[in-house]
C-alpha cells in the first residue's frame, strides 16, 4: 500500500511541526510539505498533488475558506480536511458547502486524527463529534415550508426535494427506499441527480444545502 501523502497548511509553526512529527512516526503516511498561509498552500498543493490536505481555517492573508475554494477549482480530486479551533456552526456549514471532506477540531486525539485522514483519503466524510452535533442542531432548526423552498430554488423535482429532506435527517438509501416505497437503486439515481443539479460532491453537502435553503420542513 502506498502511503497517504499529506500536506499541512497552518500559520502556527509549532502546530505544523507537531502534526508532521506525529505522522512521520506512523506507517502509511507521508508528509509531502507544509505551508504557513493559504496562498503558499495552494501553490504547494498544485505542485505536490497530495492525497489529503489538512487546512487551518483562520490564517492571515488568504484564509482557509478562500484557500479551500481555490483548491477545489485546481485539485478537485484532493481531499481537504479542515483542522481548526473554530466550533462555529457557520464556519462548519461554509466549509462543507465549499467542498471540504471533513471538519476536525484541534482538540481531537491522535487515533481519531489518523483514522480521519485514512477515511478522508478513501473519500469518506469526517467530522469531530462536537461539530456533528452542531450540524444536527442546525438541521433541526425550524425552516420554511417544503413547497415554498422548492419554489425558491426551482432546481429539484418534488421527489428529489423529498429525498434531500430525508438526507438532511441522516437517512440512508435503504431507509429512504423503505419510507417512499422505492427500490434502493432508484433512490441512488435520485441522490446522484440531486448532487448533479446542485453541483454538490457528497450527501453531507446535500444536507447542508437543505438546511441553508430551507428545504427542511418546520417541525
Amino acid at each position: 500500500m502506498k502511503p497517504i501523502r499529506v500536506l499541512i497548511i497552518d500559520d502556527h509553526t509549532l502546530f505544523r511541526s507537531g502534526i508532521r512529527l506525529l505522522l512521520q512516526r506512523q506507517s502509511g503516511f507521508e508528509v509531502v510539505g507544509e505551508a504557513g498561509d493559504g496562498l503558499e498552500g495552494v501553490k504547494l498543493a498544485k505542485r505536490l498533488k497530495p492525497d489529503v490536505i489538512l487546512l487551518d481555517l483562520h490564517m492571515p492573508g488568504i484564509g482557509g475558506l478562500e484557500a479551500l475554494q481555490l483548491l477545489q477549482e485546481e485539485l478537485p480530486q484532493t481531499q481537504v480536511v479542515m483542522l481548526t479551533v473554530s466550533e462555529d456552526a457557520e464556519d462548519l456549514l461554509e466549509a462543507l458547502r465549499f467542498g471540504a471532506r471533513g471538519y476536525l477540531l484541534k482538540n481531537i486525539d491522535t487515533d481519531f486524527l489518523l483514522d480521519s485522514i485514512k477515511r478522508a483519503a478513501a473519500g469518506e466524510s469526517v467530522m469531530s463529534a462536537q461539530m456533528a452535533t452542531r450540524l444536527a442542531d442546525a438541521m433541526r432548526a425550524p425552516q420554511k415550508s417544503l413547497k415554498a423552498a422548492v419554489a425558491e430554488t426551482n432546481k429539484l423535482s418534488p421527489r428529489e426535494a423529498e429525498i434531500i429532506v430525508m438526507l438532511a435527517g441522516g437517512a440512508s438509501n435503504k431507509e429512504i427506499a423503505r419510507t417512499l416505497t422505492l427500490s434502493e437503486s432508484t433512490v441512488k439515481i435520485h441522490v446522484q441527480g440531486i448532487l448533479r443539479k446542485l453541483n454538490l460532491a457528497s450527501r453531507v453537502q446535500a444536507a447542508v444545502y437543505a438546511v441553508e435553503h430551507g428545504l427542511v420542513e418546520e417541525k
